[in-house]
């Protein structure tokens, strides 16, 4: 692999980060909505990612402040997580989370739930102390919404023997960016008609963090070709690396 296709701590400081997941059946309750458990856990999955970033090396949530639980996700729905850093020690950050759900057919979106998570970097030498927060961070620029993002924690039931990801999970996180990308694009359903090509260059490893990003190319009067690049980070020393990359083709059905 080139040298391009690895960055290093400090090329690219991320204070705030979007990214969303799909809400399935098995994931909600006899109402057919989202279980608040599984909605956490999406908010702590992201506050881990965004504060490794952040904080750099083996970071465990200390906190969690209050939670407002405004509306329920529907199962089918997207839900979109957001999170900007607003506090920042050198062992510790106050990360704001919200959860939005979003109508892929009709573009409708809802704030169901926001709350505070401190993330905590576990110190590396003993009697390393726990500085006082300091005063907000300036706020970062919005996103780029035209690229999806999925993100993922590698653990061991994803990985082989070896302790690298299976082929399987990374292909269905890519196809979840894919769907969500071409589904936003159209704003009808949509179906993988075919995968034109997909590279896998370099394994993702048990701890990594993978991040999905997936943008559409073109779009014909149905159909929709989608490219995808799957990277994988080490959240300790924020070295990022190109694992598999995919170009995508959906086909929008009739109304």
């Amino acid at each position: 692999m080139s040298a391009a296709a690895i960055s290093r701590p400090g090329d690219a400081l991320l204070p705030a980060l979007t990214v969303v997941d799909m809400v399935w059946p098995e994931q909600s309750n006899h109402h057919g909505t989202l279980f608040g458990g599984a909605a956490l856990s999406m908010l702590d999955r992201l506050a881990f990612i965004l504060g490794s970033r952040v904080l750099r090396g083996t970071v465990v949530t200390g906190a969690v402040g209050r939670l407002d639980f405004a509306a329920p996700v529907p199962a089918g729905q997207v839900a979109e997580c957001q999170a900007r850093v607003g506090r920042r020690g050198q062992r510790s950050a106050t990360i704001g989370l919200e959860l939005f759900a979003e109508d892929l057919l009709s573009g409708e979106r809802q704030l169901c739930l926001s709350g505070e998570f401190v993330m905590v970097r576990r110190a590396e030498t003993e009697g390393e102390p726990l500085l006082v927060v300091p005063p907000p961070l300036p706020q970062p620029p919005e996103p780029d919404a035209a690229v999806v993002r999925v993100t993922e924690i590698v653990f061991p039931g994803h990985a082989n023997h070896r302790g690298l990801l299976h082929g399987g999970p990374a292909m269905a996180w890519i196809a979840k960016a894919g769907f969500v990308a071409a589904s936003r694009r159209v704003r009808r359903p949509v179906v993988m008609a075919s995968s034109e090509r997909m590279d896998f260059v370099a394994p993702a490893r048990v701890g990594d963090v993978v991040e999905v990003c997936a943008q559409v190319l073109e779009q014909g009067r149905r159909s929709i070709r989608v490219a995808a690049s799957m990277w994988a980070e080490c959240p300790g020393t924020g070295e990022r690396r190109l694992c598999t990359s995919a170009s995508l083709v959906y086909v929008a059905l009739a109304d």
